[in-house]
Formats: C-alpha cells, structure tokens, sequence
C-alpha cells in the first residue's frame, strides 16, 4: 500500500469520512502540501504529544487538571456529568453552564461488555464525598436505553450523598446524541432540568 492510499485509510475513520469524502479530502491536502498538509501534520505531532486526560473530571487539555477545573469562576457546587468528551464540549458551546464536570467515559452496555468498573463513576461518587462543596449532580447521558441505564445506576450511587441528582429536560430528543444538538435546544435543557429524587 503506497502513502496516498494509507491516508486515505487513515481519514476515512474519522467520524463522517467515508472512502469517497476520505479520497476528496486526501486530495485536497495532496494539491496544498506546503499550506494545508505540513501545517496539519505538525499540529497533529503537537497534539499528540501535549495533549492528556484531565486527572479531575475526564476532559481533554494539554494540561492537568484541565482549564476548566481549574477555572476560580465556575461553580464548583454543581456537577455535569457527560458519556464522553464530546458532549462536555457540546455543553460549554452553549455557553449554559458555568459549574464543573465529569466524564464517565461512556455508557454502561451489557451487550458491549461495559461494566460499572470500566467507566469513572467511583471518582464521581470521591467528587461528591461528605467534605466537598457539591450540592447538585447533573446527568446530561443521551437518552438512549445505554445512557438511561447508566443515569439510573449513578443516581443509586449518589443516593447516600445527600447531593441534589436532577436529569436533562426531555427538550433532547429520546434516542438523540447531545453532539449533534443545536445550542438552543441544549441550552433549553439544561435550565428545565428535573430532579431525580421524588
């Protein structure tokens, strides 16, 4: 396999990248080698060596904790907690919530052989210990049958805390992921959020 083809591999496993879209893009690069392909290369290079897990909540920075843990302006009472990185991300471009969050890392799935232990939840419950300033815990999981289970199961987890366990609002669509949200509708969610707890 020559290195033009190994490209077009390698991009088409990107998230929306076909073989066709993988073909075009390789191209384009190709075509603008010094403007567009070396600048990218060493941005990947430089990426891939600084970038690292926040230590705190799960994100992704180049540092450790991350900017937004170590933030002094956001509200550490109140916990978000998100599947992956992306949705976090999601959230911050709503400019909604100002509080802390936790990435568990994904979703509890009999079928794919993820258990309690393979995602973060034990250093959520440390989050919200006797001795900590959280007062609210914000399950923003998809609503799909994988991210309502694991919200159910965080939920009996925290349910000797003594911390406020409150749900997205159904504004997100059941069976809908929150990357692919428009900012209002995840703005809307997160301010008619429900408690969980009666």
């Amino acid at each position: 396999m020559n290195e033009i083809d190994q490209l077009i591999q390698l991009l088409a496993r990107l998230p929306g990248l076909g073989p066709r879209s993988a073909r075009r893009a390789a191209l384009q690069m190709v075509q603008k080698r010094e403007s567009l392909m070396r600048p990218l290369a060493d941005a990947l290079h430089r990426a891939a060596d600084s970038i690292r897990e926040c230590s705190t909540c799960g994100n992704i920075d180049t540092q450790d904790p991350c900017k937004i843990c170590e933030d002094p302006r956001r509200d550490e009472t109140m916990i978000c907690v998100v599947e992956q990185v992306g949705d976090l991300w999601a959230l911050e471009r709503t400019g909604s919530f100002k509080g802390r969050y936790h990435v568990l890392g994904g979703v509890l799935s009999a079928l794919d052989g993820v258990g309690p232990e393979d995602l973060n939840i034990a250093s959520l419950v440390d989050r919200v210990g006797p001795d900590c300033p959280v007062k609210e815990v914000i399950l923003a999981t998809n609503l799909t049958v994988d991210g309502q289970t694991t919200a159910h199961y965080v939920t009996e987890r925290l349910a000797d805390s003594g911390v406020r366990v409150s749900r997205l609002a159904h504004g997100v669509p059941v069976g809908g992921e929150l990357d692919y949200l428009d900012d209002g509708t995840l703005s809307a969610a997160l301010k008619s959020r429900q408690s969980l707890d009666g």
